[in-house]
């Protein structure tokens, strides 16, 4: 048993390689410390201060809008731990190239699979303590009622609809390699989009109808409406199960889908000079 476990976690396993990714993206995290604390504040003051607007409304009809207030918080933090993980995952080019080692990296003899998984779970990882963190320091600010929140569902939700958006963030993350000029600008633009179709601050209904299709094919939309049911609604684990069906589905397709788009794109790099060139 102690050979089986070693084979599987031991030093030189697949899950050490794809660990030493972790590693090494929390100590860069660590020198960049500074940049991790701007983040921080951005995300708590874009947090609150979108919250409030239902405050706001709330003084200004003189109703109760306790689930609006509760309906953009979740939005905003949803959003915030969203945008982490679509960061770290689809720069991770464009930080190897700022840190002068994508040659090495990318030439490493470790499966490119491995790579991806390491810096998915850094990715997640991150995402989730600092949007925690930000939850944290948002409740100082309003008195929000939870006694309907399925703890056990919101946490289904977000666990299974990480793999869609990383595997998201690897396609989003290839556009570097494509376009050394301008990939990085252009991941930024898939970031954008997600946030316009996927209804953080508002309902899917809202958009323009041509607009709504899109949102059908956004994994976000999915993970927001799994969420608030869970934490608006109350919804148990069944409740939601259509909703993780669907988000596992996106899991299936996008995973296998993001790791060949990746290695495609590598070669092809690798292959036309764009591997080190930043323009």
């Amino acid at each position: 048993m102690a050979s089986v476990t070693n084979r599987a976690f031991g030093s030189g396993s697949s899950w050490a390689l794809s660990m030493a990714f972790v590693e090494r993206q929390t100590n860069l995290w660590k020198r960049y410390w500074g940049w991790e604390l701007v983040w921080l504040v951005y995300g708590v003051v874009n947090t609150v201060a979108i919250t409030l607007i239902a405050d706001q409304a709330g003084a200004v009809s003189g109703q109760d809008v306790s689930q609006f207030v509760l309906f953009l918080l979740i939005g905003t933090l949803v959003w915030a731990y969203l945008s982490a993980v679509l960061d770290d995952i689809s720069l991770v080019v464009q930080w190897e190239r700022w840190e002068g080692t994508i040659e090495h990296t990318l030439m490493a003899p470790v499966p490119r699979s491995l790579h991806l998984l390491g810096m998915s779970v850094f990715g997640i990882l991150h995402g989730l303590i600092r949007t925690v963190l930000i939850f944290a320091i948002a409740l100082l600010f309003f008195d929000i009622d939870f006694g309907n929140v399925d703890v056990l569902a919101t946490v289904a939700v977000v666990l299974v609809g990480s793999v869609s958006v990383a595997a998201l963030a690897i396609l989003a993350g290839l556009l570097p390699l494509l376009y050394p000029e301008r990939g990085a600008q252009m991941s930024m633009m898939v970031q954008a989009s997600l946030l316009l179709i996927s209804g953080v601050y508002y309902e899917v209904d809202v958009l323009p109808a041509w607009l709504q299709v899109f949102s059908f094919i956004s994994p976000a939309t999915y993970i927001l409406d799994g969420i608030r049911g869970a934490m608006i609604e109350g919804e148990s684990i069944v409740d939601v199960a259509d909703t993780l069906a669907i988000l596992a589905l996106f899991g299936m397709i996008m995973v296998p889908m993001s790791l060949w788009a990746f290695n495609w794109a590598e070669r092809y790099a690798k292959r036309t000079g764009k591997l080190k060139r930043m323009g």
